[in-house]
């Protein structure tokens, strides 16, 4: 597979094995406790991913097809500057203010921690069996409209950068929800939809 690729891969792999050992350290039952009204729960954030994971797979496999379909190679992937500006911005520690999302990725809350787990894993699964199928494919020429803003867009290259650090984002921030409440030092309330 194309080493661009499999950098990619790597880090859905590291996305994985970060909430495998959240899971661990975590237990479910403080997953739906969020810190403070305004923010999210543990669970909240997986639940996010898996609904954001959900959204892109179908744009992603249309894009396949479309790709398969072209059969002209790029030699070397690249972001475009919109994938480029995301991909920056992206991972954590989260450096900008927080973003409210759109009502279709908000966390319900009403989704069993275990099977948050099992889910993400499915999806994952996923995201990289399409990763791997995309080897070889024009990525560079396939665009992708951003669930989130239809008015967004960015080649398919850019959207499989962008998925994995969207999640250790996420990850990111469940972790230091994990933090707070192991220690203890804030009142939680499971109350509150904001993210």
């Amino acid at each position: 597979m194309n080493r661009q690729l499999e950098r990619i891969e790597e880090e859905f792999e590291s996305a994985r094995a970060r909430l495998r050992a959240l899971a661990q350290v975590a237990p479910f039952s403080v997953w739906p406790v969020r810190p403070d009204p305004n923010r999210w729960s543990i669970a909240d954030c997986v639940e996010h991913l898996n609904r954001t994971a959900s959204a892109f797979l179908p744009l992603l496999r249309a894009g396949l097809e479309q790709a398969e379909a072209d059969r002209r190679p790029d030699r070397s992937y690249r972001r475009d500057p919109m994938g480029w500006l995301l991909s920056v911005i992206m991972p954590p520690p989260v450096r900008f203010a927080r973003v409210k999302t759109t009502s279709d990725f908000e966390p319900s809350g009403n989704v069993e921690p275990a099977e948050l787990v099992r889910t993400f894993e499915r999806l994952q699964d996923e995201q990289i069996a399409y990763l791997r199928a995309a080897d070889g494919l024009p990525l560079n020429r396939i665009r992708i409209r951003s669930p989130f803003d239809a008015r967004t867009q960015y080649n398919a290259y850019s959207c499989l950068v962008i998925l994995p650090r969207h999640q250790h984002r996420h990850l990111w921030q469940a972790e230091r929800v994990a933090e707070e409440l192991a220690k203890g030092g804030k009142s939680v309330t499971a109350e509150g939809r904001a993210g």
